[in-house]
């Protein structure tokens, strides 16, 4: 239990403290951003259905959540012997820990909570000393205090003309970053983005500082190049840790005096350009083996900001999931809880944009109003732990309606449940009541509708 540990007082360091948190994380049905909900001070925080905000009163948190299936009160997460214990309260659809369903458990960092079609993520996280103890995460994109603090740098430097260099994974959002900057700074031209990776080395001082007709062969007309088209804007240069050695001098150059040369020109020409750099790569490596100018990275690394992959910032899930249904299909689109599940549960070894590819395959050939299991690509629905987990709910369901010949009130009795979640249980795995039923059965009470 030692990972679930939240000492109280918490002790403070360098400004920092470790506090177990709540994360809203994923509302299968209709996904959303979530919410973070801090249990410092906190000794008892019951999760219930209802609309109300988040509300504190003494050591006690409320967290209402517009999710149907939930009971009224649902579930409480209690503080007890320096950890924390979840128990049931009687709820109609009950409680699932990791795929499980339980009544009272021991929570451990990185526990998963599934009630109703609501999953829910326990982590014990450093924070500064003033983090608001519950955020929606509206302001800055993020639920993660690492990755919120990130994020909050950028758009504190945006308005500035300092260079932004960004690290991380393929995939991680570099990209949606650096649109970030350029949307906080305010700047009135446009954002424009170069793959620095796809350059051929013959045409990539062309392709970036622009070029006169006839300065080579093929240029039958004037080009600006990207820096120029993104004057009085931002240029993002993505994938920077590729760009040829001979065109990083000239880059460089470009940097230190806010001027261009065009190929096949002497004149300069001013620009006015916010730099946002982007690598996998780690550049420092790449200077000591000469790959890289060191000058050009001291001028690139003006605020270095290392974005995590998304296997460790799971917790932002709903608005990532969110955001690629609304580019998809709008917000007319959710998720079966076995396949909300599944995105929960897998590793994403390529990150936001391995996920996006996910949903928009999945929503391709999603019927309805969900994304089953199923619809969503092999690489992350087979290694959904709940995957069998539902697999077997499902086949126990049919095996009790074969049973009892879609008698509902003796299946519900069986599973000691009420005839109402059997319905609930019905439309979830669309299973077909009648098929059960002996032809020319009833509706009335010995039908068990």
């Amino acid at each position: 239990m030692a990972d679930t540990l939240t000492l109280v007082p918490e002790r403070v360091r360098d400004g920092q403290i470790s506090c177990a948190a709540l994360f809203v994380v994923l509302d299968a049905g209709r996904p959303r951003a979530g919410t973070r909900h801090l249990l410092r001070g906190i000794e008892r925080t019951v999760v219930g259905r209802g609309s109300a905000p988040a509300r504190r009163d003494g050591s006690n948190l409320r967290i209402d959540l517009l999710d149907p299936h939930l009971s009224i009160e649902h579930v409480a997460i209690e503080r007890a012997l320096g950890g924390w214990t979840l128990r049931d309260l009687g709820s109609k659809n009950g409680v699932i820990v990791n795929g499980e369903r339980t009544a009272q458990r021991v929570l451990s960092d990185g526990d998963w909570i599934e009630v109703g079609e609501t999953f829910l993520r326990f982590r014990v996280v450093k924070i500064a000393v003033s983090t608001a103890n519950d955020t929606s995460g509206h302001d800055v994109p993020s639920l993660v205090p690492v990755v919120e603090s990130s994020l909050r740098r950028l758009i504190d430097v945006a308005p500035s003309m300092v260079p932004v260099l960004l690290l991380g994974e393929s995939g991680v959002g570099k990209e949606v970053a650096a649109r970030m900057v350029h949307a906080h700074s305010k700047r009135p031209g446009g954002f424009v983005a170069v793959n620095c990776a796809g350059l051929v080395e013959s045409l990539a001082a062309a392709t970036l500082f622009g070029h006169s007709r006839g300065a080579y062969t093929g240029a039958i007309e004037a080009r600006p190049g990207a820096i120029r088209e993104s004057d009085r804007g931002t240029l993002l240069l993505d994938e920077v840790g590729d760009l040829p050695l001979a065109t990083q001098g000239t880059l460089l150059r470009v940097l230190q005096e806010r001027e261009v040369v065009p190929v096949g020109e002497t004149r300069p020409i001013p620009i006015d350009v916010r730099f946002v750099a982007a690598t996998l790569k780690d550049l420092e490596r790449e200077v000591e083996a000469g790959r890289f100018r060191v000058d050009l990275y001291a001028r690139l690394a003006g605020l270095r900001v290392t974005l995590p992959p998304l296997r460790d910032r799971l917790e932002d899930l709903g608005t990532l999931v969110a955001s690629s249904l609304a580019r998809i299909r709008g917000h007319d689109l959710g998720l079966s809880s076995a396949a909300a599940w599944a995105l929960c549960r897998h590793r994403w070894p390529l990150n936001i944009r391995e996920l996006d590819q996910a949903i928009a395959a999945a929503a391709a050939v999603a019927q309805g109003d969900r994304i089953d299991l199923h619809q969503l690509p092999e690489q992350v629905a087979g290694r959904a732990p709940a995957a069998a987990v539902e697999a077997a709910r499902r086949e126990e369901l049919l095996a009790l309606l074969r049973d009892h010949r879609g008698n509902l009130a003796a299946v519900a009795r069986a599973l000691t449940t009420s005839r109402a979640q059997i319905h609930r249980l019905l439309r979830r795995y669309s299973i077909d009541l009648e098929t059960y039923r002996p032809r020319g059965s009833g509706t009335g009470p010995t039908g068990g509708v």
